[in-house]
């Protein structure tokens, strides 16, 4: 007769939760011995908090729930990191702590506590099953949860002696997940306004890719002539390259934004909450008159922060279909607002390279950035880290393909970018995956070289060391700080580092050995850190921040 162990990992099959992200522990001996029988790919980390943010990246990536397991107690609390972060992004993760036996509940047991409660206020659902005859009902519940409306983290503690217990006839949810259509009445009242706009600014976000909308938002913008502005995971869904994609619709990276939309007439925003990165629909970026149409799948999102015009609860690929064929056989002409917002990144993209020119030692992330754009792989897969460092790189760097610029989140969890990177490269391991961080954040799962190179992941890191807290040092100091608190570190060798856990790497301090290095590490099988000693220079984005402060 099988046991609970047994239970969960033929649900797992079932529900296509091929791929285990964990940590080992007490409480998950049976059941990864038992997802290891089944022929489940195990993939060990060595912080439990990486094991959360790579489930989260993987589920990301793939548009489907993912599961990650680990044990409990502190493996529990470690993990509660990436379970928010997979919250505020919108990612289905199914994360599932063991813990003491069920018998031992409030008897003062070794690693008991209020897991459950403890991780209720930053997921959708979180639950114990009571039996091990029903862990199946409590998997197949999560995942549904996890996977309906706007998607988000659910989380699961399976006390170890359920794990271990016979199982008989086991319940089952028959829960039915329905995509909701667009509304036609909302539809038809969004058209005549977007044939009257005269300045009309199109923003996609992250519901664009979840609900595999790309074909659809292309052929959208290229019948309205409709400028586009992506961010979140819609970054690539139209590539940065197309006449009709003005780039970043974050203003912190894309200075040209708040110009153009504070002299829009008309918003439509798809898949994207209107918050804080879009200054809550504020007068900062959204002129008091401007019309403003939102599309999003989770109703509590549309008005919240600004008073509507027209707002549709779809799914974004249901809604943009919708609008293609409300808009008739006849393609619409282009606007002159188009041109001018092109001569706006024209502009923007000529600063930057400005900033580029300078030649002075140590690097300008800028310069350095430059030349990387030069030696990448066309076909290059971004896992980006917050700092500023990575900043300039996202605000120079082209998004091209869709499901290839993997962010942090609305919690800005620093440091996820390497367990984001192992599931990206884990995702696709045919194309080769640049994880670009700072020293700063870098330190935070440094051990997941050893998890990367251990697994036969050749990403490869680029860090830049400036041997500081860079954003932290210039918002002190755009406060007035004559000297800053707790922003140095040392200058490490992080390529060394990787070198002991047995990858390659090594160090880039001058513009000319920027593209044999990256072209080295490229070429190898191996993963590889870049240490890129830098400049420390406030980034677009920090330069919004200080400038967002001031009166």
């Amino acid at each position: 007769m099988p046991i609970g162990a047994d239970a969960f990992v033929e649900t797992c099959a079932q529900l296509g939760l091929d791929t285990i992200f964990t940590l080992v522990g007490d409480h998950l001996n049976e059941v990864l011995l038992a997802a290891a029988r089944a022929g489940l790919r195990i993939v060990d980390v060595r912080h439990e908090s990486a094991a959360t943010h790579a489930a989260d990246a993987w589920a990301r990536i793939h548009r489907r729930p993912a599961l990650a397991l680990v044990t409990g107690g502190p493996g529990h609390t470690n993990a509660l990191t990436g379970i928010a972060t997979a919250q505020l992004a919108g990612s289905p993760l199914i994360a599932v702590s063991g813990s003491r036996p069920s018998t031992l509940a409030h008897r003062q047991a070794f690693q008991d506590i209020d897991q459950v409660g403890m991780a209720r206020p930053v997921v959708k659902w979180s639950a114990e099953p009571p039996t091990a005859a029903e862990i199946p009902f409590y998997l197949e519940r999560a995942c549904a949860i996890a996977n309906t409306g706007r998607r988000g983290a659910v989380h699961l503690t399976i006390p170890v002696d359920l794990f271990r217990s016979l199982v008989g006839q086991t319940a089952r949810s028959a829960r039915d997940l329905q995509v909701p259509p667009a509304q036609s009445a909302a539809v038809d009242a969004a058209m005549p306004l977007l044939r009257a706009a005269q300045r009309p600014v199109l923003i996609a976000g992250s519901g664009i890719w979840w609900s595999h909308a790309e074909d659809a938002l292309r052929r959208f913008i290229e019948h309205t002539d409709l400028p586009l502005y992506t961010i979140t995971m819609a970054r690539g869904a139209v590539s940065d390259d197309h006449p009709l994609c003005m780039g970043y619709a974050d203003p912190a990276l894309n200075h040209s934004v708040q110009p153009a939309f504070r002299e829009a007439d008309l918003f439509l925003v798809i898949g994207k909450r209107i918050d804080y990165r879009l200054a809550l629909g504020g007068p900062r970026l959204f002129p008091a008159d401007a019309r403003l149409i939102q599309i999003d799948i989770h109703p509590e999102e549309l008005g919240l922060n600004r008073k509507l015009d027209v707002a549709i609860c779809a799914d974004a690929k249901a809604a943009l279909e919708a609008l293609i064929e409300e808009a008739g056989p006849t393609p619409w002409p282009e606007l002159p607002w188009v041109n001018h917002l092109r001569d706006l990144r024209t502009a923007w993209r000529a600063h930057l390279a400005a900033c580029a020119e300078d030649a002075a030692s140590p690097l300008h992330p800028a310069a350095f950035y430059r030349e990387l754009a030069t030696a990448l792989p066309p076909d290059i897969l971004y896992s980006w880290d917050g700092g500023d460092f990575a900043h300039w790189g996202r605000a120079m760097l082209p998004a091209r393909h869709a499901g290839g610029w993997l962010r942090l989140g609305p919690l800005g969890t620093i440091g996820a970018a390497l367990p984001n990177a192992i599931a990206l490269q884990l995702a696709h391991p045919d194309r080769r995956v640049a994880m670009i961080t700072g020293d700063g954040a870098l330190g935070f799962y440094l051990a997941e070289m050893d998890t990367a190179v251990r697994h036969n992941l050749p990403i490869v890191i680029i860090v830049g060391n400036d041997a500081a807290w860079g954003l932290e040092r210039e918002l002190q100091s755009a406060a007035g700080a004559l000297e800053t608190v707790g922003c140095r570190l040392q200058s490490a060798r992080y390529d060394l580092i990787m070198k002991a856990f047995g990858g390659d790497g090594e160090t880039i301090e001058r513009p000319d050995q920027v593209r044999p290095a990256v072209e080295r590490a490229f070429a190898g099988n191996r993963p590889y850190c870049l240490n890129v000693r830098i400049r420390g220079v406030r980034s677009p984005f920090t330069e919004w921040q200080i400038a967002g402060k001031k009166p």
